[in-house]
Parts: structure tokens; C-alpha cells; sequence
């Protein structure tokens, strides 16, 4: 695996780290801030909103940029955005630094993940992906509980400054550890040869599968805390040790499909989907029973978010690997986060508890229901040609992509 697939991994745990670290530091912070407990949580909502409309846009701004020096401004903006944080003297200075890091972090995951591909073989592109992706499950799993120690014991404002030297680390392995790389495409025609892709009704219904998949977990993940404490029956003090473990296995789940993604894209998904929906509605269903709760959160934890590997590496072989195609698909993922866990919050005022956990296995079946026309289509191959005129391409010049792509299933 090249070194860079690494380094854009450190990269993506310094802003996954930021984009959590206010929920482990809501009470300090409305202190220090002066605003309400739910003023706070507005922050994380802000930052998942800037994620999912602004990335793309910082994304089309840096297009004429070669990935290396847009990498190194990303981190920049980041940077600054951080800071403001930290030094924030009232809400509105840090819903705005809220806002920067929120966009920046997003065109980040766009580029490092276009990174990833340009640098991997198409054969091992899914895997690749699924070690930088573990930067994310390594920020929920060490980066939140990270920042929350120094925010507890140093103050919330050293948890944004920690972060910022976090950022400085990663921008500096980059500089040193990304190769120079082209820009893709021809230099006038960079945007309008990624933006044709979204012509295709194909990739819109790709993207809104992801959506699906990372709704469904985050219906039932924002929740977790109460319903295992008022439901499960277990302590506060113990909570913090079942997420821990909830964390271990996106890990381990995120290795596992990133080494399927390449052969077996939409079959992981499938898979992904049906076990996750067992899993959801089986945790609704023994919420009480403290064992069967904690295994069936570990299960939910191994086949959700961990997805992204598969996820990435169908939405690429539908468009393509570019940028501004990966950014978009991570808005589309932010926003899958931002319908679950705000849905989740609906239907917990009306129905109690244990209703985000049914949402999530309601949401987890139309994402199955979404890959019903792509399994169709790849239940119904085109008819072979008997004969070939001169220059067309057979089946063994269609290269390890589409080689890879007929293997997905």
C-alpha cells in the first residue's frame, strides 16, 4: 500500500477529531460561550450542514490546483478555522469557525480521496480507500475521547488548540509524503469533464444509496447514549467504554469491506444493508436485555458506517475518480447523517427511545430497495456479439476496471 494512502489517513482523523469534538465538550463550552446546552449541539449541525452544501463549492475553487497544493490550502483554511475556535470570544465567532472547518473538511475528503485513487492500482483501489477511511473510525474511536480528555482537564479551548497542532502535523507529512500529481483532465476542461457525470440518473441513485446506508446507522448512533442508559439499563461511566467498543468495530468492519469493495462492490452493500437491518431492528427489539444490547450495537457498528470503502469505489466507477464527484458523494453522505440523526430526534419527542432504532432499519430497507434496479441490471447482462467490426473492443480490452466492475456483484 503506497505511503500517501497512510498520510491522507492522519489527514482525515485531524478533521473527523473536530468535527466531533463538541459533543464531548457541550457543558464547558456553553459556559465558556455563554450559551445554552442546545445552542452547543447547534454547532455540530452546523458544521455537518457546511460539510454537506459548502465542500463542494471550496472543492470547484481549488479545481485549477494540482492535488498536492490543494491538499496544503485545505489544511490551511482548516487551520485557521480551528483557531478562530479557540479563540472565540462569543457564539457567533464560533458558528463561524464551526462554518470554515465544516466546508474545509469536506473538500478535504473529496481530494485526499481522489489522492487515493490516482496513486493505487485500480485492482486494490477499494482497499486503499479503506485505509485512508480509517481515519474516520480511528477519530470516532481515539480522536473524540482524545479531545475530550484535554478538554476536560485543560479547558475546551486546549482541545481546539490540540487539534490545530494536529492539523499542523498532518499538512506537514503531506507536504513530505504526497507525490506532485497532475490535475485531471485538460486544463480548460477540468469542471466541465467531472460535472458531466451528473448527467447520469444512474449516479444520483449510487449517491442517494450512500445516503440511505449512513442515515440508517446515524438514526440509531446519535442515540446510543440514552437508550443505553435509560433503556439498557447501564450507567453513565460505562457508556463511554460500550462506545469505545462500538468504535473498535467500525475499525475492524472498515478493514474487512475495504479488502471486499474492489470484487464485490454492490454485494457488500447488499450484505451491508440486510445485516444492518437485523441488526437495528433486533436492538429495538431486546433494548433491555443489556447483552443483546451491547452485541447487537457491536453489529451495527461492523456493518454501517464502514460501508464507505464500497460506497466510494461504486460511486467512482460511476462517474469517476475525481474531486469534485468524491465531494459530492461525501455531502451526500453528510447528509445522510444530518436526516437520520435529526429524524431520529423526531421521532425519539414522539415515539420514545427505542423509535430511532426502527427509523434505522426503515431507512436501512429502502437503501436495499435503491440497489434493486442495479442488481436488475447486472441480472440482465447485455446479449454477446457474435461478431465484432474492426477496432471494437472484446471483452479482454476492457481493462481491470470493468474486469473489477463484472466481479462486483
Amino acid at each position: 500500500m503506497p505511503r500517501t494512502v497512510y498520510v491522507l489517513a492522519l489527514g482525515i482523523f485531524a478533521m473527523v477529531t473536530s468535527e466531533f469534538v463538541v459533543a464531548g465538550l457541550m457543558p464547558q463550552m456553553a459556559e465558556g460561550l455563554g450559551a445554552t446546552i442546545p445552542q452547543i449541539g447547534y454547532l455540530i449541525t452546523a458544521f455537518a450542514v457546511a460539510m454537506a452544501v459548502g465542500g463542494p463549492f471550496l472543492t470547484m475553487a481549488l479545481m485549477k490546483l494540482r492535488p498536492k497544493p490543494a491538499l496544503l490550502v485545505l489544511f490551511v483554511v482548516f487551520l485557521v478555522g480551528n483557531a478562530l475556535a479557540a479563540t472565540a470570544t462569543g457564539y457567533g465567532v464560533m458558528l463561524t469557525a464551526r462554518i470554515i472547518t465544516g466546508i474545509a473538511a469536506q473538500a478535504f475528503f473529496g481530494v485526499a480521496i481522489s489522492v487515493c485513487s490516482a496513486v493505487t492500482r485500480e485492482e486494490i483501489r477499494g482497499r486503499a480507500i479503506g485505509v485512508a477511511m480509517n481515519g474516520l473510525m480511528l477519530g470516532t474511536l481515539l480522536g473524540l475521547p482524545m479531545a475530550t480528555f484535554i478538554g476536560g482537564h485543560l479547558g475546551w479551548r486546549a482541545a481546539f488548540w490540540a487539534i490545530s497542532l494536529l492539523t499542523v502535523i498532518a499538512a506537514v507529512a503531506t507536504f513530505f509524503g504526497v507525490p506532485r500529481l497532475e490535475r485531471p483532465g485538460s486544463s480548460s476542461g477540468t469542471f466541465r469533464e467531472e460535472a458531466q457525470v451528473f448527467k447520469k440518473p444512474r449516479l444520483w441513485l449510487v449517491l442517494s444509496t450512500s445516503t440511505l446506508i449512513i442515515g440508517a446507522t446515524f438514526s440509531a448512533f446519535s442515540y446510543f447514549n440514552p437508550i443505553l442508559t435509560e433503556v439498557s439499563g447501564f450507567s453513565e461511566g460505562t457508556v463511554p467504554v460500550l462506545l469505545i467498543a462500538y468504535g473498535a468495530a467500525t475499525v475492524i468492519g472498515n478493514s474487512v469491506v475495504g479488502h471486499l469493495a474492489d470484487r464485490r462492490t454492490v454485494s457488500v452493500q447488499v450484505v451491508g444493508l440486510v445485516l444492518n437491518t437485523l441488526f437495528l431492528a433486533g436492538f429495538a427489539v431486546f433494548a433491555e436485555v443489556s447483552a443483546a444490547a451491547v452485541v447487537l450495537m457491536m453489529g451495527i457498528g461492523l456493518v454501517g458506517v464502514t460501508m464507505n470503502p464500497a460506497m466510494a469505489t461504486r460511486v467512482q466507477r460511476t462517474g469517476n475518480p475525481g474531486p469534485l464527484v468524491n465531494t459530492v458523494h461525501s455531502s451526500f453522505i453528510t447528509l445522510g447523517v444530518i436526516i437520520g440523526s435529526s429524524l431520529g430526534g423526531v421521532f425519539v419527542e414522539s415515539f420514545g427511545l427505542r423509535s430511532p432504532l426502527w427509523l434505522g432499519a426503515a431507512i436501512a430497507v429502502l437503501g436495499l430497495v435503491s440497489l434493486l434496479p442495479e442488481l436488475r441490471r447486472r441480472g440482465h447482462p447485455a446479449p454477446k456479439q457474435t461478431a465484432t467490426a474492426p477496432g471494437t473492443p472484446t471483452a479482454g480490452d476492457l481493462g481491470p476496471a470493468r474486469e473489477a466492475e463484472r466481479a462486483s456483484v
